[in-house]
């Protein structure tokens, strides 16, 4: 019902800057939250940053002030302006979605393919 297209991954020099787009089109009544999830080879999924429908948001500790989450309603699209990258940033970068499909119902998360955002010299 809900599809996410990613965009902004590449490869970056550490210090170096990256800015990450997601954008959900389907058949969905709403978007509470959105979000960026990451993972590393050998690592879980973890949370990078989230902005519910009001605009709250929330940071993992490992972000440290780098990263700036913001999002269009008019559009439906999430980005994440991610600043002073690190190599331990390397990783494969997701966008999460909590989408209502029926008014007045419990939203299901929706996720994106994933885009690739590696931090090396």
């Amino acid at each position: 019902q809900v599809q996410l297209v990613e965009s902004g991954g590449g490869l970056v020099q550490p210090g170096g800057s990256l800015r990450l787009s997601c954008s959900a089109s389907g058949r969905f009544f709403s978007i509470d939250a959105m979000g960026w999830y990451r993972q590393a080879p050998g690592n879980q999924r973890e949370l990078v940053s989230v902005i519910s429908s009001t605009g709250s948001v929330q940071y993992a500790d490992f972000v440290q002030g780098r990263f700036t989450i913001s999002r269009d309603n008019a559009e439906n699209t999430v980005y994440v302006e991610m600043n002073s990258l690190k190599p331990e940033d390397t990783a494969v970068y997701y966008c999460n979605v909590q989408a209502r499909l029926v008014p007045g119902m419990r939203t299901y998360p929706y996720w994106g393919q994933g885009t690739q955002v590696t931090v090396s010299s």
